[in-house]
C-alpha cells in the first residue's frame, strides 16, 4: 500500500506552496478569489478556507481588511504539520453522521433521570452564552450526556473524542477562534428542538435534529469566517474600545 491520499484542503495548500515557490505567487502579492481557486482546483470554498487558514497558521499569507490574502514578504514553504489534518467542515460532517445515529439510539432508551439532566445542561448553556466565553463546557456536557444515554461506553468514547478533536488541532481551533469572534454560539433553540425530540422519546426526530443542528453550525462557521465578517467585527470592538476611553476621560 502506498502513502495515504492527501485530503483536499492539503492539496490547495501543496499547490499554492509549489506556486510560490515557482514564482506563480511573488511575496506581497493578493492571491485570487476563494471563489476562483475553488475553480480553479475543482473544490468547495470551504476547501479552500480551510487551505487558507492552514498557510495563516504557518506564516505563508496573511489576511487583510477590505483587501483579500496575501503572500508574506517572507514566507517559508514547509510540509502541513500532521496535527492540522482535521478541519472544522470535515469533523463536523462526521459529528453530524455519528451523533445523529447517536440521538436516535439515546431516545428509544433515555431515562427520565437523563433527561432532567439535559435539561439542567440546557439551562447551564443559556448562563454560558450570556457570560465570558469559558470553552463551551456546558455545549460540550449536553452532546456527551446523548451519547451516555445509550448506555454504549464505546459511543461516549467516539463522542468525546469528536467534540474534544476540535481543540487538539490547530487548522480547527483557529477557525473556531474566528467564528466565536463574530458572536457564533451554542444555538439554545436547536439544543431545545433536540431535547423535545429525546423526550417524546422519538428516534426519527432526534437523529434529524441532531443532523440538522450540526448542518447549521457549519453554514455558521462558514457565514463566519468571512473575511470580511471577522475584519467588520473586529473594527466595531474597536471602536467601541475608542469611545469607551472617550467617556471616561470626560
Amino acid at each position: 500500500m502506498g502513502p495515504p491520499a492527501k485530503k483536499l484542503y492539503q492539496q490547495v495548500v501543496a499547490a499554492i506552496d509549489e506556486a510560490i515557490a515557482s514564482g506563480r505567487y511573488k511575496p506581497g502579492q493578493r492571491l485570487p478569489a476563494e471563489r476562483d481557486l475553488a475553480e480553479e482546483f475543482g473544490v468547495s470554498r470551504p476547501t479552500v478556507r480551510e487551505a487558507m487558514l492552514a498557510l495563516e497558521i504557518r506564516g505563508i499569507v496573511e489576511a487583510r481588511h477590505g483587501s483579500g490574502v496575501y503572500v508574506t514578504d517572507q514566507p517559508v514553504a514547509e510540509a502541513v504539520p500532521q496535527e492540522l489534518d482535521i478541519g472544522p467542515f470535515e469533523l463536523t460532517e462526521a459529528r453530524a453522521l455519528f451523533e445523529g445515529e447517536t440521538a436516535a439510539l439515546a431516545a428509544t432508551i433515555i431515562s427520565d433521570e437523563q433527561l432532567e439532566q439535559l435539561e439542567n445542561i440546557l439551562k447551564a448553556m443559556v448562563e454560558e452564552n450570556a457570560g465570558e466565553y469559558n470553552g463551551e463546557l456546558a455545549d460540550r456536557a449536553f452532546h456527551v450526556g446523548i451519547a451516555e444515554a445509550t448506555r454504549n461506553s464505546a459511543i461516549v468514547t467516539v463522542v468525546e473524542d469528536l467534540w474534544d478533536m476540535r481543540y487538539r488541532s490547530p487548522l480547527c481551533r483557529h477557525m473556531l477562534e474566528r467564528a466565536r469572534q463574530v458572536g457564533v454560539k451554542p444555538r439554545i433553540d436547536e439544543h431545545r428542538v433536540l431535547l423535545d425530540a429525546l423526550t417524546a422519546r422519538d428516534p426519527q426526530r432526534a437523529r434529524q435534529a441532531m443532523r440538522e443542528h450540526l448542518h447549521r453550525v457549519i453554514d455558521a462557521i462558514l457565514a463566519a469566517t468571512e473575511l470580511e465578517a471577522v475584519e467588520r467585527a473586529r473594527d466595531e470592538v474597536a471602536a467601541r474600545r475608542t469611545e469607551f476611553a472617550r467617556r471616561r476621560a470626560i
